[in-house]
């Protein structure tokens, strides 16, 4: 798919490593340049480390690349970098404003005398701030803390860095965009992609219902603002959720769980009107749910077309992923495929040194 397609990768961290793996799963080649001594912040972020001494965090965002350890303050270093540049077709970086203009690499400056370069930046706060962008601040500040968590509770941030997540997504098909958009005019692109915007974009509904209502949102725990049931039930040995998106699904939901008299009480029968009765249903639903195993009210549900599932902890899901190893890390998401593990670092330097984008054929 992108076999051929050569990315520099300046980033570090998650969400610019993150972006180029997922490049580097679709074929891409991709050089991952790291500081001298110490590379990449997360080789640092353990326990828990693997037996080369290597973090789980760095593994799990740079599998199928190449590392190369450079200087920015190196002339040495900065010309590798420039002639890795010039043949080049992306680059992805997350320093703060100035770094590298400082430096004399400033990437307007580079796209001019590329102009086929695609150059991706990615910042926390956007081009126009130095801010050092945090998922947990950007998770903060965009709202999302505001709407996780119990009712009572404090606000909560997600399990996994996901506005980190959201925002490399993001840059790679905003740079995938850029790719197609230069092989029609055969000109590159400087892109700017920021974990807030990510994030914000990702308030979808939430943002749109308060839009509409003029209300500000609110938590509501494992419970849907806008569809009931849509949450979190305990069923005898563990919990399980039930996601009824339709009111066709509702009825299936109420007769499966032996509610026939809520499947056929009218006011039920849309959901605005459970959203009205909210209270009175998920008591009811709880209510029958405890007596019986979480299996078998899934498969009951199941059966009758209904979404639900079990809280299933990490250990479990990874124990179903045959794909998944300590060091390939998850199974690529957009169908790519692992050819190479997450480098040592600079354990390509001297090949990167000698032959450039060659190295990868070597």
């Amino acid at each position: 798919m992108l076999i051929g397609t050569k990315i520099l990768d300046l980033s570090r961290v998650l969400a610019g490593p993150l972006c180029s793996m997922m490049l580097g799963d679709l074929g891409a080649d991709v050089i991952k340049v790291e500081r001298p001594v110490f590379g990449d912040d997360t080789r640092g972020w353990g326990p828990p480390f693997d037996a080369r001494g290597e973090s789980a965090y760095f593994l799990s965002v740079n599998r199928n690349k190449l590392s190369v350890a450079a200087d920015l303050d190196s002339v040495a270093d900065r010309d590798l970098l420039r002639r890795l540049i010039a043949q080049a077709d992306i680059v992805i970086d997350n320093f703060r404003r100035g770094t590298l203009e400082r430096r004399g690499l400033d990437p307007d400056a580079l796209l001019k005398q590329h102009p086929r370069l695609v150059w991706c930046t990615i910042t926390g706060f956007g081009a126009e701030t130095d801010r050092l962008g945090y998922d947990f601040v950007v998770q903060a500040e965009s709202g999302w803390m505001a709407i996780t968590g119990e009712p009572d509770g404090d606000p909560m941030k997600t399990g996994v860095a996901l506005a980190d997540v959201l925002a490399g997504k993001d840059a790679a098909i905003a740079i995938l965009a850029a790719l197609v958009a230069r092989e029609r005019t055969g000109r590159g692109k400087r892109l700017f992609v920021s974990l807030v915007d990510s994030a914000a974009a990702a308030l979808v509904n939430v943002a749109q219902n308060t839009l509409v209502s003029g209300a500000d949102a609110r938590r509501w725990g494992n419970a849907h603002p806008n569809l009931v049931p849509y949450q979190l039930f305990q069923a005898a040995d563990r919990a399980l959720v039930i996601a009824v998106g339709t009111d066709p699904q509702w009825t299936a939901c109420a007769r499966a769980l032996d509610l026939d008299e809520l499947a056929s009480e009218a006011a039920l029968a849309t959901n605005a009107g459970r959203v009205a009765h909210r209270e009175r249903v998920v008591t009811a639903l709880a209510g029958r749910l405890a007596d019986r195993d979480a299996s078998h009210w899934v498969e009951r549900l199941a059966g009758a077309g209904v979404p639900s599932g079990v809280v299933r902890s990490v250990l479990e899901v990874l124990n179903e992923t045959a794909a998944a190893s300590p060091l390939a890390g998850m199974p690529s998401s957009v169908g790519g495929h692992v050819r190479r593990v997450p480098p040592r670092l600079d354990e390509h330097g001297a090949r990167v040194r000698a032959a450039g984008w060659e190295a990868f054929e070597a």
